[in-house]
């Protein structure tokens, strides 16, 4: 009799470790990795061994779940936005992610997400304000290292998330996400790790045009300076535009190499671009683009977009010094910064204009 009761036991045991199985979402060959041997001691029936061995399936089952969240091709918001899906476009202020995106925006199927600054939410806080913490390794932190895995998932859940419910026409097979961050792109390489099957355009300038066309924009009358004093309820003066200048390159040179970090990591589709090429030749460049992300795209509408966005057919009133379209001339900065400011961003920006502007430099 004992026997026997023994043997219903352990049926009743091994349905139960069944269902556990189902309920964490363990795969056969992953049951097989944790079920028992027979005849060993852990097939006794004893309830505190199941109950571990139960708890022990439930996490491998989180696991495998984490595991297949990041997996290409799933969805983890059904019928939304898919992971590779998201095209992101990092860089740094006043490269013409503006223009880019705009023109990405005319094509069939795609949609723009400017500016989320989801990037900046996570990257800064990992990035830099984590500098300054102890112990970031341990369980309090939230970004801590132990758990890198398990806030990359959130951060993963949290864009496609938040891109679904605010662009539901982005969501399908055919439908692309473009989302404009130069902005956030000190969250870069958190965001491409998130996301491993998106797509990435890192977009750079000559450091020392977009530090000029960001003096522009801070001038007194322009658009970002009555923007600021709107938000603010102050005159944001700049009594010290070499200081300033110094600060935007440091800033500047500081998220394109993050970016660049991104970049050479991803192993997802992604495309490095100059401004001046989109400048120079702008249908070759969304051509070389949507080529190099493997993105179909039609070339008569890709001509019309480009054509709507160019630059001669910006109204006059919304070009010009001191609003967002400002000058669109590469090599404008020999006008607008002095010679002191220009060596002063050449010597921040050294690595960079060596690498990508090497005919262009001006310092020794």
């Amino acid at each position: 009799m004992p026997m026997f009761e023994n043997r219903v036991a352990l049926e009743i045991a091994r349905g139960i470790k069944v269902f556990l199985y189902v309920q964490a979402g363990v795969t056969r060959d992953g049951a097989a990795e944790l079920a028992p041997k027979p005849g060993s001691s852990r097939e006794s029936g004893a309830p505190t061994r199941l109950k571990r061995a139960g708890q022990r399936i439930a996490s491998k089952g989180r696991v495998l779940r984490a595991q297949a969240r990041r997996h290409p091709g799933r969805e983890e918001v059904a019928d939304g936005v898919r992971a590779e899906n998201v095209v992101w476009i990092f860089g740094a202020a006043r490269t013409g992610s503006t223009w880019l995106s705009r023109m990405m925006g005319e094509m069939k199927g795609q949609t723009v997400w400017r500016e989320p600054l989801v990037g900046a939410l996570f990257g800064n806080l990992y990035y830099d304000r984590a500098k300054h913490l102890i112990g970031k390794g341990g369980k309090h932190y939230i970004l801590g290292d132990r758990y890198r895995d398990s806030w990359l998932d959130s951060i993963r859940t949290f864009v496609l998330k938040e891109a679904s419910g605010r662009f539901p026409e982005a969501a399908g097979p055919d439908r692309y996400l473009v989302i404009k961050e130069p902005n956030g792109s000190s969250g870069a390489p958190l965001l491409i790790e998130a996301l491993p099957e998106s797509s990435m355009i890192l977009l750079v300038r000559d450091p020392r045009d977009a530090v000029a066309s960001s003096m522009d924009a801070k001038r007194e009358g322009s658009w970002h300076y009555e923007n600021r004093k709107k938000w603010t309820g102050k005159s944001p003066v700049d009594k010290n535009p070499d200081a300033y200048v110094r600060k935007q390159a440091e800033t500047y040179i500081q998220r394109i190499n993050i970016a660049k970090q991104a970049y050479d990591a991803h192993e997802g589709p992604k495309v490095l671009v100059r401004y001046e090429e989109l400048r120079a030749d702008a249908f070759g460049a969304m051509r070389r683009i949507y080529s190099e992300l493997g993105i179909p795209a039609d070339e008569g509408e890709l001509a019309k977009a480009v054509e709507k966005h160019s630059w001669e057919n910006i109204p006059e009133k919304e070009k010009g010094e001191g609003k967002v379209f400002r000058k669109a001339t590469p090599g404008g900065w020999r006008e607008d910064l002095t010679p002191r400011q220009a060596e002063v961003v050449e010597r921040i920006t050294a690595p960079l204009l060596d690498e990508l502007y090497p005919n262009d430099a001006l310092y020794s």
